[in-house]
């Protein structure tokens, strides 16, 4: 996709004085994407590090690849930069061989230097290649440079800077004759502001403060940031709102399950339009439904970006993934042409998804509007964030099937139900784009209801690993796509595969021991592929001995059936009062050839992290008049206390293309905790979070 897009060398490289800079459009959100490009670049051009860097993400200088999403970055990005840089040095070895009128195979290439063996002549590289044409395309087919030794260890980019207090954060700039602003949240999207206290408004005015408003959107702005957060709390509570119906309120899994749903066959991880929608096996053997909540992102710090509009061109700096998209949208929203829209990302807050960082952007960019030639930037608060941000949507997946004689699965059905996971700025017809905007359905602008279309692609949305991994004769695969459920959702980090993983997962634990059998035998009784056999059998020779008390669970997934596989256990106790202690997870990955070894780690351990947050803590609670869920204390997380040692180990061949990781593995760890769980308590739950209230109320029931 990104070389389609973009087949020139000099996308994806430049030569810039005395080093190599790095293009990309794969923004950098704490997954060390800009880290392993330098050492995909460093492999292949044989610089130190030094010498490379890597540009901003900004658009219309920057390579378009979408959004930063999806595991895809190595994928994409990795492969593209790789490519070019291969491409890059051999055209530069050749014209250096064309300059000597030598074969380019008496040519040596060793930090960052040619040298012919003959005459010891050197030439830069750097320098030779500042000197290729500048048409000069990526070779698709160029072979990656055979390495003799690991390159030494790289610090990843911005670390030292964030550990000691002095990297800036798109939250910290500050530019000459800046402005603060804060939104005045509604209860809701949607929501119509019928009127605003006089007075109120008249109050901050007077003291020095700019309030914009354009129909039911409301902000405030100001020189100095606590004198704009006190009106913005004191002008909400003198704003009346007009709620209508409110939202709809009730178990969110039976609404789900109540309403009517768009269902298609999935067929080998694809819906398809044509094929009969499969119905479920008759009299099954076993069947279950399992279930997740509405789900936040639960980044650090709320979003915010900087806008500044001049002479009818709008710049933004903005933490958000997807800056091209959103850029098109913005413009669409303002009656701009998109070139009259620059963005630049900037870094913020971890967003695991869509949150709440577009949709500052285009606050920020509304501000800016109303007060020209004055930079603004716009922070939501912790309450705005959780009120309005874009969430991981509800679930269900049902299953059921049969065994044959030995035990093993002889049929399978499963339906995964839920609202669209696709809700981000993106065009598309009705102005989607714009639609998706939460400020858009404040302001009178003309921009239609966003209607889902269901997500067709392959492993995508409700579906992503839907289709089990594992060997089953008859698989009967359906996705229900239920529109217009209360809450607002959109992309959440994995999608629908943490709770596709859970129901998978727990039936086959459950069903190893309906046979008596090993839980990582069970597994590998249904597996064919012997990398997925080897990361299996790797986890069973490195886990310990259970300590007596403690419950262990399994899990095993590999992302959208494509990417990384990971095998993992689980060691949890469950005390008492049913609080959830985990003491040890032990995991075995194989993610092919790995460019950034502790970059891989780091995001299999922030996946076990936050997948065991959303096992034991994360729900979003509603009523009609809007989220309750507004702070730390209504949306819990897991805490510092509960951290377990984390031990993995990496696998697989290192001449296998380099795969996604960074959503591997939240859906497996979330499936261990439920297995740990029963493990250690005899309780299967299907309903998440496990916490200790629907632990307690499950043990009462058993």
């Amino acid at each position: 996709m990104s070389l389609d897009a973009h087949p020139l060398v000099r996308d994806w490289l430049r030569a810039d004085g005395d080093g190599l800079v790095l293009r990309t459009g794969k923004v950098d959100l704490g997954q060390r994407i800009s880290t392993a490009l330098m050492r995909i670049a460093a492999e292949e051009t044989t610089l130190p590090f030094d010498r490379i860097d890597v540009a901003p993400v900004r658009t219309g200088d920057s390579p378009d690849e979408g959004i930063t999403s999806g595991s895809n970055s190595i994928l994409q990005s990795g492969r593209a930069q790789r490519l070019a840089c291969a491409t890059a040095r051999g055209a530069a070895l050749a014209l250096v061989a064309e300059r000597l009128g030598v074969a380019a195979d008496t040519l040596d290439l060793a930090d960052g230097q040619i040298s012919h063996r003959a005459t010891n002549r050197q030439f830069d590289l750097v320098e030779t290649i500042a000197d290729l044409p500048a048409d000069l395309r990526v070779d698709p087919q160029a072979a990656p440079r055979v390495l003799d030794a690991s390159l030494p260890d790289l610090e990843p980019r911005g670390l030292r800077q964030m550990v000691e207090g002095r990297f800036a954060y798109v939250h910290d700039l500050d530019r000459p004759g800046m402005l603060h602003a804060r939104i005045v949240r509604p209860p809701m999207g949607g929501a119509r502001l019928a009127a605003v206290d006089p007075e109120a408004e008249a109050r901050w005015r007077d003291a020095g403060l700019t309030i914009v408003r354009e129909d039911s959107f409301l902000a405030v702005a100001g020189p100095r940031e606590w004198p704009v957060v006190r009106a913005a709390q004191s002008l909400a509570t003198a704003c009346q709102w007009d709620i209508g119906e409110g939202l709809e309120t009730g178990d969110i899994f039976e609404i789900m399950q109540a309403r009517d749903a768009q269902r298609f066959a999935v067929l080998d991880g694809t819906p398809s339009q044509d094929a009969p929608v499969p119905d479920p096996v008759p009299d099954p053997d076993f069947e279950a439904r399992y279930e997740r909540p509405y789900t936040m992102h639960g980044a650090l710090a709320p979003s915010a970006a900087l806008a500044e509009w001049t002479e009818g061109k709008l710049e933004i700096l903005t933490h958000s993934q997807g800056i091209y998209f959103l850029r098109d949208s913005i413009a669409d929203s303002l009656g701009l042409n998109p070139e009259s829209v620059v963005l630049q990302h900037t870094p913020g807050s971890g967003c695991y998804g869509h949150n709440g960082a577009d949709d500052a952007a285009f606050d920020a960019a509304l501000v800016a509007r109303a007060i020209p030639d004055t930079p603004i930037l716009l922070k939501y608060m912790r309450e705005d964030e959780h009120g309005l941000e874009p969430l991981g949507t509800a679930m269900t997946v049902s299953v059921a099937g049969d065994l044959d004689q030995s035990g093993d699965i002889a049929a399978l059905w499963m339906e995964a139900r839920g609202d669209t996971h696709r809700g981000r700025p993106r065009a598309g017809p009705n102005r989607a784009g714009a639609a998706r905007l939460v400020a858009n359905s404040l302001r009178d602008a003309d921009v239609p209801r966003f209607v889902p279309e269901p997500n067709m692609g392959t492993h995508a949305g409700l579906h992503r690993n839907l289709d089990p991994i594992y060997r089953i004769p008859d698989k009967r695969m359906v996705k229900a796509l239920v529109p217009d459920l209360p809450m607002r959702p959109s992309a959440l980090r994995c999608l629908g595969a943490p709770t596709n993983v859970l129901a998978m997962e727990c039936t086959m634990d459950d069903l190893a021991r309906r046979a008596g059998c090993d839980p990582i035998d069970y597994r590998r009784r249904h597996l064919d592929d012997p990398r997925a056999i080897a990361v299996l059998d790797a986890l069973a020779d490195r886990l310990p001995k259970l300590a007596e008390g403690s419950g262990r669970g399994i899990a095993y997934a590999q992302y959208k059936n494509a990417m990384t596989r990971v095998g993992l256990a689980v060691d949890l106790t469950v005390d008492d009062l049913g609080a959830v202690r985990l003491q040890a997870v032990h995991l075995v990955a194989d993610a092919g050839r790995v460019v950034d070894p502790d970059g891989l780690c780091a995001q299999l351990e922030g996946g076990v992290l936050q997948g065991a947050s959303w096992a034991l803590h994360e729900r979003v609670v509603w009523g009609r008049e809007g989220r309750e869920s507004l702070d730390w204390d209504s949306y819990p997380v897991l805490r510092f206390d509960n951290v377990p040692p984390i031990d993995i180990t990496l696998i697989g061949p290192s001449d296998a293309p380099s795969v996604g990781a960074g959503e591997a593995s939240p859906g497996p760890t979330v499936a261990a905790i439920a297995n740990g769980i029963f493990d250690a308590t005899g309780l299967r739950l299907r309903r998440m979070p496990f916490d200790a209230d629907t632990i307690m109320g499950a043990a009462l029931q058993a």
